[in-house]
């Protein structure tokens, strides 16, 4: 299960409109790489496959692979305003290890491919 709050889910729903695609939807995954040797990836999407998971979280549809769904199963995804502006903050219970950026993560049984570069 995918969780995400209502200040993230209100900017979610903003920019599907902003868009003015029918049948977007909100696609989350995890791909190798980032410092810390995953990395979460974010976007919008209109074609769904077939190792897909599809969650309703509220009126939000969000769609994840089937490789991504181990290391997403619980995870928090907010929305944090700031001084700057705002941007989505993920909370993952299955990360032991995370980079200074927050947008890479390791496991307790997968490290990943980390990149040579930091955040």
């Amino acid at each position: 299960m995918v969780n995400i709050s209502e200040a993230a889910k209100e900017k979610i729903a903003e920019m599907l409109a902003a868009e003015e695609i029918p049948n977007l939807f909100l696609r989350i995954g995890v791909q190798e790489g980032g410092c810390s040797g995953f990395s979460y990836g974010m976007g919008f999407d209109d074609e769904q496959h077939e190792d897909d998971s599809e969650l309703a979280v509220g009126e939000l549809k969000v769609v994840v692979d089937g490789q991504s769904m181990k290391y997403l199963n619980g995870v928090e995804i907010d929305w944090k305003e700031s001084g700057m502006g705002g941007g989505f903050t993920i909370n993952n219970p299955n990360a032991t290890a995370t980079c200074g950026c927050g947008s890479s993560f390791r496991t307790a049984t997968e490290a990943g491919n980390p990149a040579a570069e930091p955040c």
